[in-house]
């Protein structure tokens, strides 16, 4: 038992730990990009590096999974495009927008959720859900007049991240005896396969390694150990903590997004969009009781 615990004790600094490193990780890939690595390459390669440096030792995990391939396989997926998505939006949109359009998936979890999992509202999850939305409506409800809606690119692929990001969340939920090693391995070739299948609609998306030098490789490696070292702390993470703790500790991204942001690119939001945050981030500290029957209400076994 004092070991269970001890475990136990790792959990949330890990959730802390990976919730950071999104918040801090979007620089690295803004340096990428300015040194000619576009976001499709930069993604594949910085997942490519976790995914066939553990594969080697924890293949043997997947074996125990067969009965869950096909769960697993959407759950790697839908985390592929969300994981790559996230990347793009960060790269070519304003980092606190984009986090904040990523951070609606609780509103979009709640579908999934009804879906795959049977669960329901309650009538206060109606109202956070409902709250959630309209913190998205004032933050980008335009200054000129028009519709609330992503401004651009950026804005549209960081909601879509979101809604992909709650459906691998689910399916996780869907899967929850299967290990984190094992869903750590599914990630990291989720984004493998989906930023490799993109790399066709880009025009030499690899091009810029025949003149890569020493500090972009040294930076693309970097990134590919943190990313990797993320995913394997937010899965072990999440087999440990409760739903709602864990909703809480995720928020811990805005808040480094919101310092890292102003302090490298200086970017900073107006009045109407910290109004449109803050609702959103609100709703965010209460979306673990959307559910009439939380499927994670309790923490998996070792």
């Amino acid at each position: 038992m004092p070991q269970i615990h001890h475990i136990r004790f790792w959990a949330i600094p890990s959730l802390l730990f990976g919730a950071a490193t999104w918040g801090l990780i979007w620089y690295p890939y803004r340096l990428l990009q300015e040194a000619g690595a576009g976001g499709v390459a930069t993604s594949f390669l910085t997942f490519l590096i976790p995914l066939a440096i553990s594969l080697p030792f924890t293949w043997r995990h997947l074996l125990t999974t067969r009965a869950h391939l096909v769960w697993l396989a959407l759950m790697a997926l839908a985390a592929g495009w969300a994981n790559m998505a996230f990347v793009l939006a960060v790269i070519e949109g304003e980092v606190m927008r984009v986090v904040l359009l990523f951070y609606l998936a609780p509103v979009w979890t709640v579908f999934f959720a009804h879906a795959l999992l049977g669960e329901r509202l309650t009538l206060g999850g109606w109202a956070i859900m409902l709250f959630s939305f309209a913190g998205a409506l004032v933050m980008l409800w335009p200054a000129d007049g028009g519709l609330p809606l992503p401004i651009n690119r950026a804005e549209w692929i960081a909601l879509s991240a979101g809604i992909s990001f709650a459906l691998a969340n689910v399916v996780t939920r869907k899967i929850d005896r299967v290990d984190y090693w094992s869903k750590a391995l599914a990630v990291w070739a989720g984004v493998c396969v989906v930023a490799g299948l993109t790399t066709g609609f880009v025009t030499q998306p690899f091009a810029f390694l025949a003149t890569v030098n020493t500090p972009t490789m040294l930076i693309l490696l970097g990134v590919g150990l943190c990313t990797g070292a993320m995913t394997l702390a937010v899965q072990y993470g999440l087999s440990y903590t409760l739903a709602n703790q864990a909703i809480i500790i995720f928020l811990f991204e805005l808040v480094v997004a919101a310092l890292s942001s102003w302090w490298w690119v200086n970017e900073t939001l107006s009045s109407q969009e910290w109004v449109g945050a803050a609702m959103i981030i609100t709703a965010g500290l209460f979306s673990g009781h959307l559910q009439k029957h939380p499927t994670l209400e309790k923490s998996q076994a070792p």
